[in-house]
């Protein structure tokens, strides 16, 4: 019998859920809205539903299923399958892994979802055949990943990774944390938006200015365009922007001393003119030694990574039994 797991991805918008097999290739995969109703104590239930309809439509028996690998935001105490606390969900001292393993009489492993993400890429994406990888998801917030040793690390209470909520400037803007200049109030979508923002308030006759009062809004995508076009306000808020990530990222690699750094997120649709920018900083200053042994690539499974990586903590489990 060909055998499968269910890698589920849970984020504060959609939940997306995959049937992938033992190889690592994703067989089926559909999306859920994320119920937040109730401080998020249908999402479970919703999700199990909608894997039940899953199996059915492709005639699969849930024997087949080794077991379910689940990513979520937040604190997570992955040995005790507990989520510590998920602000944009609501989520307080929440025990997944008992929830789901209740309903689906099935094995089930939880990790943070940038963990997940980035063990996904080492297992079938661009970090694929090493043992040592950085990833960096840079989008609304800004989330971490460390595989050491083939492992991800998680920490002594799953702390591990969180880079966005390195303190990078002191005297900065408040971080929804609660500390000041994190590393996320600077690169994030909102972040970088902010940085538009204040530039077009003080230059209206700018590009910047004008597209505001045309649209009433500045996204990301806009201020790379406008760089790629010369535009200079948008050109220093993107250098700034890779500056910071290319220094933040050579200090990591000092520390965990990777032979991949993974650039995932959805500010990573940017593509080259990110990939290049935050090379050229990495290599500006990051340590000799560290920086000949690493390369920097961006993120190739997309919204997919989470998935896999799941269902790859729950096959590593399988194994390991």
């Amino acid at each position: 019998m060909k055998r499968f797991i269910i890698g589920i991805d849970i984020g504060g918008t959609t939940c997306k859920i995959g049937l992938i097999g033992t190889s690592g290739i994703l067989h089926d995969k559909c999306e859920i809205l994320t119920n937040l109703s109730n401080n998020g104590q249908h999402i479970i239930k919703g999700i199990w539903k909608v894997v039940n309809e899953q199996l059915n439509r492709l005639n699969i028996p849930k024997e087949a299923i080794i077991g379910i690998g689940v990513g979520a935001p937040g604190f997570i105490n992955h040995q005790q399958g507990i989520v510590y606390e998920s602000v944009n969900i609501g989520w307080e001292n929440y025990p997944l892994t008992e929830e789901l393993s209740r309903l689906s009489q099935l094995p089930v492993v939880l990790e943070n979802d940038a963990n997940v993400a980035a063990f996904g890429e080492h297992w079938q994406g661009a970090g694929k055949g090493t043992d040592h990888l950085l990833m960096i998801t840079l989008g609304t917030g800004i989330g971490g990943g460390i595989i050491a040793d083939g492992d991800i690390l998680s920490g002594a209470s799953g702390a591990a990774g969180e880079i966005g909520h390195l303190t990078i400037n002191p005297n900065g803007v408040q971080c929804n944390c609660g500390r000041i200049g994190c590393l996320e109030t600077i690169v994030s979508s909102r972040g970088i938006i902010r940085q538009a923002l204040n530039k077009a308030k003080q230059y209206p006759g700018s590009s910047l200015g004008r597209l505001h009062r045309e649209n009433g809004k500045i996204t990301v995508p806009d201020i790379f365009y406008l760089a790629s076009v010369g535009e200079n306000l948008s050109r220093k808020i993107i250098d700034h922007v890779v500056d910071i990530i290319g220094f933040t990222l050579s200090q990591l690699a000092i520390v965990v001393n990777p032979t991949c750094i993974v650039i995932g997120g959805g500010i990573s649709k940017a593509g080259k003119p990110l990939e290049t920018g935050i090379k050229k900083y990495f290599q500006k200053y990051a340590l000799a030694r560290v920086r000949e042994s690493c390369q920097i690539k961006l993120a190739q499974l997309r919204n997919d990574a989470g998935m896999i990586g799941a269902a790859r903590l729950m096959l590593q489990q399988d194994l390991s039994l």
